[in-house]
């Protein structure tokens, strides 16, 4: 039985790179927006909002519904959707915690970039 190369990786870093995944598009951060801008659950209404099709549109849903990122319920051809803000603060944490770490295993309160410091990079 092969074992997924995911699961050698910590809970935490897996959940930080789906999050990372779930707003990897700029699509996926348009419809986070828009839930947002609603203030309630959305039915129906995200695919005539955005420029896309009703299918692709539903594969971005996916993406953040299996992050945790929203959720919904789909009742016959209606689904409705809102945003978990709990997972998303959670996410958000969880991401920023890993910037800071990462900041302070370099010894740098701010990260550097090589525009800033050439022999970072060599």
């Amino acid at each position: 039985m092969n074992k997924s190369k995911n699961s050698e990786f910590s809970q935490e870093f897996q959940v930080i790179a789906r999050f990372a995944k779930a707003l990897s598009h700029p699509a996926r951060v348009a419809i986070l927006e828009t839930l947002a801008e609603k203030n309630s659950c959305i039915c129906g209404e995200i695919v005539d909002i955005m420029p896309l099709s009703q299918s692709t549109v539903s594969q971005h849903l996916k993406e953040l519904r299996d992050a945790g990122i929203i959720q919904g319920t789909i009742q016959g051809p209606s689904s409705c959707y809102c945003i978990n803000f709990d997972i998303l603060k959670k996410n958000f944490e969880s991401l920023n915690n890993l910037i800071n770490k990462l900041t302070q295993n370099c010894g740098q309160s701010e990260a550097i970039s090589c525009e800033v410091d050439p022999a970072c990079c060599t």
